[in-house]
């Protein structure tokens, strides 16, 4: 067989098997995303199901209700508002705290204090929430008794959520709850927005600072207005952790079914009532009403990714819109809008 035969045979024998492998990539993938649909979508219906006879005992006035007793009477108003407040709350605390963090290990550090610190981040994401909650009750509590409840009320006190409880100083509470999140929550944006401000190409930022922007200018018209979506999403993902926390939250929270306006004061979580009541011995009207708190748990994850979706993609259409000339960004300083613009170009 001569030469450009074989060398034919060979390509058609080679194609047959690109078209074989391709197939089975496909069908791979496919399988793969429909699996992980079934399986949400399985996960989904069990929930409802067993949530089913709560639902149609309670209504919708389970969402009001603050009460728990254990036999008759439950309700998730408190969890809602425990878990609303602490996870917002530690995201209040964590996102500037992880930005910062962020834009020091990518811009503004050393390369030896970086290789340094930003493993230490990234550990402590590994660190296991029980051994944070842990930590929380031996060591966090005892400080928030006797000094930083103190303090606050001492300064703050005529602000309603540091007012001082009426039980005095527990140590455990919402407070030490949100603390205990934001630790949890922190290196999780600060490592992603570490990574998103090192992708900015270093054109953008060596012009600005070309053109007389300062470092900050530099840093806020440049870095963090073109990775404004990464950040959306990397709060959110901080608040995600945050929502879904139970056993660090069950061990400093205090587990107290209440509506309170002092952060000082006990109270409880969606996932920590979860947790917590998913192990005991239950009625099967109390063991429904678990699962419906936490088919409240997945609609509230729900609005929340929701939401974020929301937010990038109006970053995104905002930035597009100011980069297509159509919609110019309003200046707020004489150095930085001629910089950026500048950079961009």
């Amino acid at each position: 067989m001569s030469t450009p035969a074989i060398a034919a045979r060979l390509a058609s024998t080679r194609r047959r098997s690109d078209r074989i492998g391709d197939r089975a990539l496909v069908g791979l993938t496919a399988g793969a995303s429909i699996a992980i649909i079934a399986l949400i979508g399985l996960i989904i219906y069990d929930i409802v199901d067993k949530a089913s006879p709560a639902m149609s005992h309670f209504g919708l006035a389970f969402l009001g209700h603050t009460t728990w007793n254990g036999f008759t009477q439950f309700g998730a108003g408190a969890m809602i508002f425990g878990t609303v407040v602490t996870s917002f709350g530690a995201l209040v605390i964590a996102g500037p705290l992880g930005i910062a963090i962020g834009l020091f290990l990518s811009l503004l550090s050393t390369s030896r204090i970086a290789a340094v610190i930003g493993p230490l981040v990234e550990l402590l994401a590994a660190v296991p929430s029980v051994i944070i909650g842990l930590w929380g009750i031996v060591v966090l509590d005892p400080v928030m008794r006797t000094t930083i409840q103190p303090a606050l009320s001492t300064v703050l006190g005529w602000i309603p959520i540091f007012a001082k409880p009426a039980i005095g100083y527990a140590g455990s509470g919402i407070f030490t709850a949100i603390i205990i999140l934001a630790i949890m929550a922190l290196p999780i944006i600060a490592a992603i927005t570490r990574d998103l401000f090192l992708t900015v190409p270093r054109e953008l930022k060596d012009g600005a600072l070309a053109l007389g922007a300062t470092q900050w200018e530099m840093i806020r018209g440049v870095v963090l207005s073109s990775m404004r979506p990464g950040i959306a999403s990397a709060c959110i993902l901080g608040l995600a952790r945050a929502l879904g926390e139970a056993i660090a939250v069950v061990q400093v929270i205090g587990n107290v079914f209440q509506i309170t306006p002092s952060l000082f004061n006990n109270g409880n979580t969606l996932a920590a009532n979860i947790a917590l009541k998913g192990i005991e011995n239950n009625t099967h009207l109390e063991t429904a009403s678990i699962f419906y708190l936490a088919a409240v748990l997945l609609v509230i994850e729900l609005l929340v990714n929701l939401a974020a979706q929301g937010i990038v993609r109006r970053y995104r259409l905002a930035d597009v819109t100011s980069g297509s000339g159509k919609k110019p960004a309003r200046p707020t300083s004489t150095t930085t809008p001629i910089a950026v613009t500048a950079a961009k170009d």
